[in-house]
């Protein structure tokens, strides 16, 4: 049974669209950085799937997330199978994201009730999405599309809600681009954690950008 209903994880995506996009093999390294987005603010936080011990360490942070950071959503990232999806939402998955869409994945968030955040790229990609079921499309790399893409999109798009990941800068100058353009939610991977060795600095930080975005709202 999820902690969270769909429509509770969708709402809480939407109203704290900063989502760390994370991965480190050591779990102690990772909860540090799970508190500091937690202490800064952020309440979705996404583990990938990308090394061997992804699976020991996403069962440490769920572990960690229910006894220390109750409002923090944690997803898993870097999914392409069904069993692997089946695996980590057995973990206690609040969300699942994909690089890629499958049907099969798909199904298996379906069945569980779980929130589907496929990629995709072009407008036939993002539309599949959306026939699959998908409520929140992931467009990646945004690197490679960038802020001006999204803007064209929103013409024949102005409904599908979009996380772009890949890109984007913890910097004020790059969220108001993506989030002008058109975007309703941002990934942030390694430039968040450049500098993560200081905690607290991290924390303060996002709340920083978490102040600004909300200028951006109003």
């Amino acid at each position: 049974m999820p902690r969270f209903s769909a429509d509770h994880i969708l709402e809480t995506v939407l109203r704290h669209p900063i989502v760390p996009v994370f991965y480190h093999a050591d779990a102690a390294h990772a909860k540090r950085m799970l508190q500091a987005c937690y202490d800064g603010g952020l309440r979705v936080f996404e583990f990938t799937n990308r090394g061997e011990k992804a699976p020991q360490v996403f069962a440490e942070l769920v572990a960690f997330v229910r006894d220390t950071c109750p409002e923090m959503l944690l997803g898993i990232g870097t999914i392409y199978q069904a069993e692997e999806a089946e695996s980590f939402i057995a973990a206690g998955a609040d969300f699942v994201v994909q690089p890629v869409t499958t049907a099969s994945v798909a199904a298996v968030c379906r069945q569980h009730a779980v929130p589907w955040l496929p990629g995709a790229m072009t407008l036939n990609e993002i539309y599949n999405a959306t026939q699959l079921g998908a409520q929140l499309v992931k467009v990646f790399p945004g690197n490679v599309v960038g802020p001006g893409y999204i803007k064209s999109l929103r013409g024949p798009m102005p409904e599908v809600k979009l996380m772009v990941t890949g890109g984007v800068e913890p910097t004020t100058e790059s969220l108001a681009e993506w989030f002008g353009a058109g975007v309703n939610v941002v990934g942030m991977g390694s430039q968040l954690f450049k500098n993560a060795d200081d905690t607290a600095a991290l924390s303060r930080q996002i709340a920083d950008l978490l102040a600004f975005v909300e200028t951006l709202k109003k």
